[in-house]
């Protein structure tokens, strides 16, 4: 059986997936594990993930795309556009699996290109509530690995799942984060509480257009918080002169970090050290409270968020429509975080179905081969 990994997106998606292929090829050694990317970079970045999976054995390619396509991607990232070439200009090589895993939708474009004959699967890529990770075109795929309970509950109310179709309590990028990161080194050469800001990079949903710059020198020109600038990979991953500018103008301060788009913004290198999370609607506020900390909302668009599903992770701290009184907010956050704590840890249990560390990924290969050798 030959199994296809494809990465055709921006890297940040990678670690949800990387983990299931390399156990795959582990526990199940009769099976042809096969890692694609479009990018030489992304090739790179893939086979040093797969180093921490040293008992494993699988093949990378690069995906073939027109010379002309390949250089704008790595010049000025990926685009609608690419993400469908990726595709199309590989439609004969995807048809010579038995099983494609994607951590995006995009890729369910290959059945109107005529590849009828893999089955799709979704690994997800986060566990946040937003309406796009429940999409009405979820049931195009023929299985589906989630987190917990909350995402399969919503898939399993709007019919976008069935039983024996998807499997739950999986959330990859874990495993490879603790083989990842054997010590965690210092960030900051101080004693100072270190604030994550994490706008996302949708301008419907993003606090960082109306808010973004007036945060950055509200923290330049303050003595009491480090700050991690470390926004979702995809706000600049297209307008990387506005952020080699950013890097110029706060990246000289020794306590702020500006980093808008380094493996470290991707691996929870950043969620892992910060005291507080600041941001909007990233769903890395869940892979941050995993240990529940003090959290800081930003409601730039005046949404009228309460009661609102895609929004339940905004009752787990302060929600700001305004920033006239933001160093007061901030301290606020800190010294209330005792009324969500329960809050925090409830959404994480619904979130998440995890047994201690124990790791995830095996779950979701053996979920996968067992589904893949009853399908053929």
């Amino acid at each position: 059986m030959r199994v296809l990994f494809p990465y055709i997106a921006q890297p940040h998606q990678t670690l949800h997936s990387l983990p299931i292929a390399m156990e795959i090829a582990s526990r199940h050694p009769e099976t042809e594990v096969h890692i694609a990317c479009a990018t030489q970079a992304h090739l790179d970045y893939a086979q040093s993930l797969a180093s921490y999976y040293p008992e494993s054995r699988a093949s990378f390619e690069l995906l073939h795309l027109p010379n002309l396509i390949r250089e704008r991607v790595e010049r000025h990232g990926h685009t609608v556009f690419s993400r469908f070439a990726s595709l199309f200009f590989n439609k004969k090589y995807f048809s010579t699996f038995q099983g494609i895993v994607v951590p995006e939708r995009t890729s369910l474009y290959l059945r109107k290109l005529g590849v009828r004959q893999p089955r799709l699967i979704w690994t997800r890529h986060g566990a946040g509530d937003r309406a796009i990770g429940f999409a009405r075109d979820v049931k195009n795929f023929d299985y589906v690995l989630m987190a917990g309970k909350k995402v399969e509950q919503r898939l399993l109310a709007q019919g976008a799942i069935r039983p024996g179709h998807y499997h739950t309590g999986v959330y990859a990028k874990f495993d490879m984060v603790r083989r990842m990161r054997s010590t965690s080194s210092r960030l900051f050469n101080n004693n100072r509480p270190t604030i994550l800001y994490n706008p996302h990079f949708n301008a419907r949903l993003s606090s960082w257009p109306k808010m973004g710059l007036n945060i950055l020198s509200h923290f330049a020109n303050q003595d009491r918080y480090n700050l991690i600038f470390a926004p979702h990979y995809r706000l600049f991953d297209n307008r990387r002169a506005e952020a080699a500018q950013l890097k110029r103008a706060f990246g000289g301060h020794s306590h702020m970090i500006v980093d808008t788009g380094s493996t470290r913004s991707i691996d929870m290198t950043y969620t892992s050290a910060a005291d507080l999370y600041l941001g909007d609607a990233s769903s890395q506020i869940a892979e941050f409270l995993i240990h529940p900390r003090p959290c800081v909302f930003l409601n730039a668009h005046d949404v009228a968020w309460q009661g609102d599903e895609n929004y339940r992770f905004w009752t787990l701290g302060p929600v700001l429509n305004q920033l006239e009184t933001f160093s007061e907010d901030i301290e606020g956050a800190f010294s209330s975080h005792h009324a969500f704590v329960n809050l925090q840890k409830d959404y994480i249990r619904d979130t998440f179905d995890l047994t201690g560390d124990e790791p995830t990924a095996p779950v979701g290969a053996d979920a996968i081969v067992d589904f893949l050798r009853m399908a053929s």
